[in-house]
């Protein structure tokens, strides 16, 4: 430890050499396993060297006096911090003197062999150096570096071997790694120089190929080779030997998988009909060659399980080459255009001739041999390129079915001609003959290999045992997604053969013959991906025959783990059919029968998948369920209702929820409201009588509520009611009605409670289960409340209703308690209440605010000159003059008169609904803190640090957004004071690193931005916070933190920017009291701010590119796409982004792409299941 302390005070003076030895020793102290402490001051001392700016000119030092491979490393780093910060500033003598030096060392070291094999990790890291050198350094100021890398090549083999490595390092760095590491330009230029130069480089690699008999050499040249291929120009591939010498490679076992990832390279390529020769020559070639090393009839997945390393490899790569080259390299979806007229696949080429298609079937079935392989990322590899195939053969045939769908995609403004249809309609019919057999095969492959669905929750666990599934697992639900979409276009292609193929494997399942869990499940898996995408009638005949083998089997299985899989397979098939159902009412009374029989099953997971499956079957079939079907008597709900104690006496609470969700949703399909209203109250009946038993109780003695199983009997029919007012909406008035006032008395008081427990045993009372027990009945509350107003329609008579009476139970409950025991959802609930009740009646009062304006004195003297008026309006102000009276508290009146008396007198808007207009200013109050009894404004709770209260954060800005959006108003009419501290929320709000928190203060700030600019008050508000918005906006779009905020960001500054060019704020943004230049506008000002701002934030740019850049911004301002990506280069030429994930500064543009896939899915039958499609689902 000693010795660390001489290190850290001798390292501070880097006037002279530093000491290397000592050096040597930190580091050896960071790695090394000593005490805790050691390392903990090794690491600050190596931090501080490293943020020292002199520390770089002591590498060379360091690197030519140390034998430390680690103390190497931590020069070399250095110098890497200053390659990417700092290259360019350095003095010209600098930059060559340490490229220089860097070259030297590395062909010092791969001159001789010994050395090249000890230090190659070293070498490594020095090559890695010297291509960071070089994205700064060439073209433009090392152009012969090329050159003098291929003669240098030339001198020694091992050199040659590393000049390999790194033109491999520079190719991937320009043409993998290059998005978000160098700017547009940059990118364009080093792509450019790399092209006129390569000739070089194909002469050395096709002579290091065929002269030396080097093994290392010759893999590393053709590991190069795999990084150029896919750029470089095409004449060095076909017009040269290079095909032919790869092909005299690939049978070698040392260089088999090195070729054929080259080849692979070569087979993505798509450029038209140019070289169709050359390729189904190598293609020709390639299969005799593969059939000696891999005859066909080998098994594929056999040899693959017990195969090494090397030749599991090779199978990944076959299936890799196979993939490339049959898959049509074009983005979209192929139409009868893409596929006939312009551009050709491979594969379509070795369509052209018998001995071409014989070669091609053979290649198929290669990889549907290889699909069967027990490893999952070359199943994806496979899975990915029949998505393609089968994608292209049906949209062929799809498009020729709608001739005017073909005619837009090849952008023709004339009719396809009779015959043009015919002749590409034959074509189309040769190519689906052609394919039969391997997509029947493929067919076959999908229905094995199906992917278990989300809505499958019974699992086989590791000890052969059926169990319920305990987590997703994404992977696999991305699979079966893509499985699901190729099963359904292969089903489009040849309906009998899916069914067939289906049917005949269920009758195996029937028999014995093929029985096993994994078979069975992965046929009803399959059999349930492909509903919707046939047509009704055989959709019918083809499930009655499936969900009949279902049951019978299920009849003559013995053992409870083999039914628990058939009856999880039985509830996801009739699941994924509610066309079938509605249809068929004989056999959707008789699925959900079954169901509510498997709802008494005890084995893991089939209660949940059956209480799960009736919700999905109710939602899309609920009107069948109150209307008396032929040969009943009465509705099938009447019937369940009567047996509903029965029928829910084995389930679990949460279980029991999902069934009274369920028959919600069958009582809100009835239009009938007396026989609406007397299923809600027979549904609600057990849960009532339990109500009113510990209510009554609690009348007697309030104690009764402080026992822990009646709280949680409490929660329980709490989260009943949260269930069917969730599915009944509206018509959930009555049940509630009946509840809230009591369920108000019951939440104040366990707020006491919660309160007085806190209180007393301090902050980790919270943490207490009496404590938290209390806290989920007070949730559970607030949640209710939020459902029932949320899906509510008739807002502003239940909003009048509902809302006056919560003033003070919860939000005044919430502002009284200690931070500890307040309830995010309370936040949550009323950015509801204004988001649609405070809308809602600003919109219905505004026919009436020209007749009425009345000020808050006249309001409290003249109930006579409201019951003149006319009778809407005076019945509208009597009713809300009592709400407003009753929900009136001490603090509010004051409030009102010091801050919003005067919004209220102008503005009849918000004067026209006193019950909401309260709940806003009394929102209002709490949130800014006006009454200093009210103690609950964030910073109290939330901004201090990003991690305590974070139930609260989101919820927080959702309700300022809420009240921003609806009551701006009232806003604007806030004290200077208050408007800060709410822009100081926003601010801290996308500050936060929480991506929802900021992406809601972002939106925030624009709506923010966007009603002052149309206001009145705009040269005021923008002097004031202009420049500050300006200052934070930038802050967090050049760390690395708010990456996913970037499209916000762009629009806040594109806003600002636009903002200042239009003259708008005629005032002047800078302070002429501190600034005595008076700049002739605004624009000029903050043009000088913004470049002295970024110029003072980057000192390693210069000032020319800062001014560059803030130029750029005020003549992009106008064009979205122009503005985005001069921003985007600029963080890449900060270097701020560099070496990061930069996929979010481009996450607009997948969301799009997205969404256009979205909308040729919606175009396909059954591509969207069922049970996806959110539509009315007519079924009377």
């Amino acid at each position: 430890m000693a010795s660390l302390v001489m290190a850290a005070e001798k390292f501070r003076d880097l006037s002279q050499a530093i000491d290397v030895p000592l050096l040597d020793a930190t580091v050896a102290a960071f790695y090394g396993t000593g005490s805790k402490e050691e390392r903990v001051a090794a690491d600050r001392i190596l931090q501080d060297l490293q943020n020292n700016p002199d520390m770089w000119l002591q590498v060379v030092h360091i690197l030519q006096n140390t034998k430390n491979l680690n103390t190497k490393f931590f020069a070399l780093q250095v110098l890497e911090g200053v390659i990417k910060y700092r290259w360019n500033a350095l003095p010209v003598e600098q930059r060559d003197g340490m490229k220089n030096y860097i070259s030297e060392v590395i062909v010092q070291l791969s001159s001789n062999e010994a050395s090249f094999r000890m230090e190659r990790l070293y070498v490594n890291k020095l090559n890695v150096t010297l291509v960071q050198i070089l994205k700064h350094e060439w073209p433009a100021r090392w152009r012969s570096f090329i050159p003098d890398l291929v003669a240098a090549a030339k001198t020694s083999e091992t050199i040659c071997e590393n000049c390999m490595v790194i033109l491999k390092l520079l190719s991937e760095e320009v043409f993998d790694f290059s998005r978000g590491e160098m700017t547009q330009q940059k990118i364009k230029e080093l792509k450019q120089s790399l092209n006129s130069e390569f000739q070089l480089i194909h002469e050395l690699c096709l002579y290091v190929l065929s002269a030396s008999q080097r093994t290392e050499l010759i893999r590393a040249t053709l590991s190069t080779l795999h990084a150029f291929l896919s750029w470089i120009p095409l004449g060095y591939i076909f017009e040269s030997p290079l095909l032919e010498t790869l092909l005299k490679f690939f049978p070698m076992p040392s260089y088999r998988n090195l070729t054929l990832q080259c080849l692979t390279e070569v087979a993505a390529l798509n450029f038209g009909d140019f070289y169709n020769i050359q390729y189904v020559k190598m293609y020709n070639f390639f299969m005799v060659q593969l059939q000696a090393i891999l005859p066909l009839t080998t098994n594929i997945p056999e040899a693959y399980a017990n195969g090494s390393s090397e030749e599991q490899a090779f199978i990944q790569n076959l299936a890799l080459f196979f993939t490339s080259f049959y898959k049509v390299c074009v983005g979209g979806c192929l139409g009868i255009i893409d596929a006939f007229i312009s551009l050709q696949s491979h594969i379509q080429v070795l369509e052209s001739t018998q001995e071409n298609i014989t070669a091609l079937l053979m290649g198929l079935e290669y990889l549907i041999n290889i699909c069967y392989v027990d490893d999952t990322e070359v199943f994806k590899v496979c899975l990915d390129y029949w998505n393609s195939l089968v994608l292209e053969l049906f949209e062929a045939r799809h498009n020729l079915d709608n001739p005017a769908v073909a005619v837009n995609m090849m952008g023709l403004q004339m009719p396809l001609l009779h015959g043009m249809v015919d002749g590409l309609g034959s074509q189309i019919v040769q190519r689906r003959q052609l394919y039969a057999t391997p997509m029947s095969k493929l067919r076959m492959l999908m229905i094995c290999r199906m992917a278990k669905p989300e809505e499958v929750l019974i699992v086989e666990d590791e000890n052969g045992n059926i169990v319920r599934e305990t987590m997703k697992d994404n992977d696999v639900l991305v699979q079966y997604k893509i499985m699901r979409e190729t099963l359904i276009y292969l089903s489009h292609l040849d309906h009998e053969d899916t069914e067939k193929q289906m049917l005949k494997k269920l009758s195996k399942q029937l028999s014995g013959e093929d029985w096993n869990w994994n078979n069975l499940n992965t046929l009803c898996w399959a059999i349930g991906s492909i509903s919707g995408s046939m047509m009704e009638e055989q959709e019918n005949r083809f499930l009655v025959m499936v969900i009949r083998d279902l049951l019978n089997l299920c009849e003559i299985t013995k053992g409870k783990d083999n039914k628990a899989v058939i009856a999880s397979n039985i509830m996801y098939v009739v699941g994924q059919y509610p066309r079938f159902l509605r249809a068929h009412w004989k056999f959707l009374k008789t699925v959900v029968n079954k169901l509510f029989e498997f709802m008494h099953e005890t084995h893991p997971g089939v209660q949940d998948m059956a209480c799960d499956t009736f919700l999905k079957i109710v939602q899309k079939c609920k009107r069948k369920f109150v209307i008396v079907q032929v040969g009943e008597s009465e509705p099938f709900v009447s019937e369940l209702l009567a047996g509903l104690p029965t029928t829910v006496a084995d389930l679990e609470p949460h279980q029991i929820h999902t069934f009274y969700e369920s028959v919600g949703h069958m009582i809100q399909a009835e239009s009938d409201p007396q026989k609406r209203d007397e299923y809600l109250q027979r549904l609600m009946d057990l849960p009532n009588q339990k109500w009113a038993e510990i209510i009554g109780q609690a009348r007697q003695s309030v104690d009764f509520l402080k026992d822990q199983d009646v709280i949680r009997t409490v929660l329980n029919i709490l989260q009943t009611n949260t269930s069917v007012a969730s599915s009944l909406g509206t018509y959930f008035l009555s049940q509630i009605s009946l509840i809230f006032l009591d369920m108000l008395n019951v939440y104040r008081m366990y707020s006491e409670l919660i309160s007085s427990s806190i209180a007393e045993g301090g902050p980790y009372a919270s943490k207490t289960s009496y404590v938290k027990l209390l806290r989920s009945v007070k949730r559970e509350t607030l949640k209710l409340i939020e459902t029932f107003l949320d899906k509510a329609e008739d807002q502003t008579q239940i909003g009048k209703q509902f809302v006056p009476p919560m003033m003070d139970p919860v939000l005044g409950d919430y502002a009284r308690n200690l931070p500890d025991a307040r309830e995010s959802e309370v936040l949550s609930l009323f950015a509801t209440i204004i988001n649609k009740y405070v809308a809602l009646s600003y919109r219905q009062c505004h026919w009436w605010k020209v007749t009425v304006r009345i000020s808050i004195c006249e309001i409290a003297n003249a109930h006579a000159f409201i019951l003149d008026q006319m009778d809407r309006v005076r019945v509208a102000f009597v009713a809300d003059l009592h709400l407003y009276k009753a929900a009136m508290i001490e603090d509010v009146p004051r409030i009102f008169e010091a801050v919003f008396q005067c919004t209220l007198e102008e503005d009849a808007m918000l004067s026209s609904n006193f019950a909401f207009r309260n709940a806003i200013l009394y929102i209002l109050a709490l949130l800014h803190k006006i009454s200093p009894t009210l103690d609950i404004w964030p910073e109290k709770m939330i901004t201090k640090n990003f991690e305590d209260y974070p139930e609260h954060r989101l919820k927080f800005f959702s309700l300022l957004r809420a009240i921003a959006t609806h009551c701006f108003p009232a806003l604007i009419r806030l004290s200077s004071e208050q408007l800060k501290l709410v822009m100081d929320s926003i601010i801290w709000a996308f500050r936060h690193t929480e991506r929802n928190i900021a992406e809601t203060g972002l939106n925030l700030l624009l709506e923010m931005l966007k009603n002052f600019q149309a206001s009145e008050f705009c040269n005021q508000f923008y002097r004031s916070y202009f420049l500050t918005i300006e200052q934070e906006i930038f802050a967090v779009l050049t760390d690395t933190f708010h990456k996913p905020g970037f499209k916000l960001h762009v629009l806040v500054l594109q806003h600002l920017f636009c903002l200042v060019e239009s003259g708008a704020l005629t005032e002047p943004l800078w302070d002429a009291a501190t600034i005595s230049y008076s700049y002739p506008n605004n624009a000029m000002f903050v043009r000088e701010y913004t470049i002295k701002l970024l110029g003072t934030s980057f000192p390693n740019m210069t000032a020319s590119e800062v001014t560059q850049f803030v130029n750029g911004l005020f003549e992009s301002r106008n064009d979205l796409s122009a503005f985005k990506n001069h921003i985007r280069d600029f963080l890449v030429q900060s270097k701020e982004f560099s070496a990061q994930d930069n996929k979010d500064l481009y996450a607009e543009e997948a969301a799009a792409q997205r969404e256009r896939e979205r909308q040729r899915m919606l175009s396909i039958p059954g591509l969207i299941a069922p049970n996806e499609i959110q539509d009315e689902m007519l079924d009377s």
